[in-house]
């Protein structure tokens, strides 16, 4: 069994990078646990999140979560930001030779479906990629600070290409087989049906700095799934997918 440790960077009390109306802990977290959830579909695979919420843990709590588990690969989600564009990967500087060879597969299965420059595969001593005990690679998904950049990032359908390139690279790299379809129906829950308007959250439009600070607010009174939620939401004119989605966010189980 292949156990498969992601990091989503940052988190609670420490946001990471922000500009253009976002913030580097909730695309960290949403592309995580895409992730996770299209690792669901492979044969033999384990897959364990430093954290599946919006909350605050150390660089050494995180390497020490993989360690305790005994993770096989180590994987650390990031956002870049500081003037410049694109994606880029890091192997810690005394890297093993399967940390070089895993990174030389994953990297550019990753770039393939982002249309992002290619900032190249690097080194660096990192504390997550210094105190893991297994292979690892820290990914760094785009600038934040970069509007055309920032402008991909705020689609979920990028988000989604982002996760599936990370998924890519894995399937590559470690030869996982997805799982044999079945032929039997899910059982079905009794309980309504909900009807979606089929439209898709339009990001380019909403501010994921304003979902922040309404996230924030619902947290310290504890409103974060309850119909004054939703009722705020539909105020503000969203569609019922996108009072889906944020509802999603706020419990921190977004797809």
């Amino acid at each position: 069994m292949l156990k498969i440790f992601i990091d989503p960077g940052h988190g609670g009390t420490d946001p990471g990078a922000m500009a253009n109306g976002l913030l580097e802990k909730y695309l960290t977290l949403a592309i995580s646990l895409k992730i996770k959830s299209l690792l669901s579909q492979y044969e033999n695979v384990q897959v364990k999140l430093s954290r599946e919420t919006d909350k605050y843990l150390s660089l050494s709590a995180r390497a020490k979560l993989a360690n305790a588990w005994g993770a096989d690969y180590f994987m650390s989600i990031h956002i870049n930001a500081g003037g410049g564009t694109g994606f880029e990967t890091f192997i810690h500087t005394n890297a093993s030779n399967a940390s070089v060879a895993n990174q030389n597969v994953i990297h550019p299965e990753i770039l393939i479906p982002l249309g992002f420059k290619d900032r190249g595969k690097k080194r660096a001593n990192y504390l997550v990629l210094r105190e893991t005990k297994m292979p690892t690679i820290l990914t760094e998904n785009g600038f934040i600070d970069n509007a055309s950049d920032a402008a991909k990032l705020k689609q979920t359908d990028f988000i989604d290409k982002i996760a599936q390139g990370h998924v890519n690279g894995l399937v590559k790299a470690f030869g996982l087989k997805k799982k044999a379809q079945s032929t039997q129906p899910k059982k079905q829950p009794n309980t309504p049906e909900r009807k979606l308007s089929g439209m898709k959250p339009n990001w380019k439009d909403w501010q994921w700095k304003e979902a922040a600070e309404i996230y924030k607010k619902a947290r310290v009174k504890g409103i974060l799934s309850s119909d004054e939620w939703e009722k705020k939401a539909a105020a503000k004119n969203l569609t019922f997918d996108e009072i889906e989605y944020l509802n999603l966010v706020l419990n921190g189980r977004l797809l």
